[in-house]
C-alpha cells in the first residue's frame, strides 16, 4: 500500500512555511509531494532549501486546480492519493487511520476528514465542514455549513457517515478510481471540480464517506480572496457545468429555467449591495455556460440510480432564505 499526499501550490510560500513541516511530520508512512503551478514567489527556493529530500513536480504554467493536479497525479504511482490544500494544518493521526478505513471498505472510493476553521477552531470551515451534499436544485451545502452560516463543532457530526461529496481541501481517493474516471474535469479550472468528480464516483457505483476521526484546520480562500469577481464567475459557471453534466433526470431544461431565475435574483442582490462587478460576473458565467453546452452534453454519461445519492429531496435555498433554517439538523 502506497500513499501519496500531494499539495498543489501556486505562490503559496507563506502557507508552505507555516504548514508543510507538520504535514511531513504527521504523514509518516506516506510520500509527501508538492506540485507547483509555476509559482513566481519564493516557493521553489524555499522547498529546495528547507525540504531537500521532498519530491517537487514543477508544472510549466499555472494550470489551475484541475489540470495542475491531473498533470501531477499522472506522474505519481500510489494506491491512494490525498489531495491537500497548502493552507491546511493537519493533526497527529490525520492520515493513516483514514487510509486503513478505506483499505477495510473496498466499496468506498473517497473520504473527507472533519474540516474545521483555522482561525475559529471550535467552528466548522466553509469548504467541506462535515461533508457535502447538493439540494434538489443542485446547490451545494455541507453538514455544519449552510451558505454563510457555520456551526460550532459540539460533536454533533462525530459519526462516520456517507456523504454526497468530499471537499477538495482534503480529498482522500483511491488512485485506481481517480484514473478510471479520468481525474478532475479540466474545463472547471477551479471550484466545484471535486463535486463533479464525486458525482462521477457515485455514478460508477462507489461510496464516499466523512471520517471525523481525522481532523484538519483550513484557512480557506488561500488562492482567490472571498471578494474576487473571478471566484464569483467560476462558482456560477461551474455550478451550471456541474448540473448539466451530472443531473440524473429528463427535466434538465426546467431545472435550468429555475436556476436562471435564482441566479438572476442573486445578480440583483449583488447590484443592490453595491457589487455590480459580481452581477456582471454572473452574466458572463451564463454566457460561458451557453457556449459550452454542446461540449457538456457530450460529457453526460449513462447515469445510474446511484447518481441520485448526491441530491437531497429539499431546497436549501427555500429553507435557508425563506423558512430561516440555518442548520443541517433543521432539514
Amino acid at each position: 500500500m502506497k500513499v501519496a499526499v500531494v499539495i498543489l501550490n501556486w505562490n503559496g510560500e507563506n502557507f508552505l512555511t507555516q504548514f508543510l513541516s507538520k504535514v511531513v511530520e504527521y504523514s509518516q508512512g506516506a510520500e509527501v509531494i508538492v506540485a507547483d503551478n509555476a509559482s513566481t514567489d519564493g516557493s521553489i527556493g524555499y522547498l529546495k532549501s528547507s525540504f531537500p529530500a521532498l519530491k517537487i513536480i514543477e508544472n510549466r504554467a499555472n494550470e489551475g486546480f484541475c489540470k495542475g493536479y491531473n498533470l501531477a497525479l499522472n506522474q505519481i504511482e500510489a494506491d491512494y492519493y490525498v489531495l491537500l490544500n497548502s493552507d491546511v494544518q493537519v493533526t497527529e493521526n490525520w492520515l493513516l487511520p483514514a487510509i486503513a478505513y478505506l483499505e477495510l471498505n473496498k466499496d468506498i472510493a473517497a473520504l473527507q476528514p472533519k474540516i474545521k476553521s483555522y482561525y475559529k477552531r471550535d467552528e466548522f470551515e466553509y469548504a467541506g465542514a462535515a461533508g457535502g451534499f447538493l439540494d434538489y436544485d443542485g446547490y451545494p451545502f455541507c453538514r455544519g455549513r449552510l451558505f454563510q452560516s457555520l456551526e460550532k463543532d459540539t460533536g454533533q457530526y462525530d459519526e462516520i457517515a456517507e456523504i454526497g461529496w468530499a471537499s477538495g481541501a482534503c480529498l482522500f481517493i483511491k488512485a485506481s478510481v481517480y484514473h478510471e474516471l479520468g481525474g478532475l474535469d479540466e474545463d472547471f479550472f477551479a471550484h466545484m471540480e471535486e463535486i463533479d468528480l464525486c458525482w462521477r464516483v457515485w455514478n460508477a457505483g462507489y461510496k464516499i464517506v466523512y471520517y471525523p476521526q481525522s481532523v484538519i484546520y483550513h484557512i480557506g480562500g488561500g488562492t482567490l480572496p472571498k471578494n474576487s469577481t473571478h471566484k464569483t464567475f467560476l462558482n456560477f459557471r461551474n455550478s451550471l457545468y456541474l448540473f448539466h453534466k451530472n443531473y440524473p433526470g429528463n427535466d434538465l431544461p426546467l431545472k435550468f429555467l429555475k436556476r436562471l431565475v435564482m441566479d438572476g435574483l442573486a445578480g440583483i442582490k449583488f447590484l443592490v449591495q453595491g457589487y455590480p462587478l459580481d452581477t456582471f460576473a454572473i452574466i458572463r458565467a451564463h454566457f460561458a455556460y451557453y457556449s459550452a453546452i454542446p461540449k457538456l452534453h457530450k460529457k453526460r454519461i449513462q447515469l445510474t440510480h446511484n447518481s441520485h445519492k448526491m441530491l437531497m429531496k429539499y431546497s436549501i435555498v427555500w429553507g435557508y432564505f425563506v423558512l430561516g433554517k440555518k442548520k443541517f439538523k433543521d432539514y
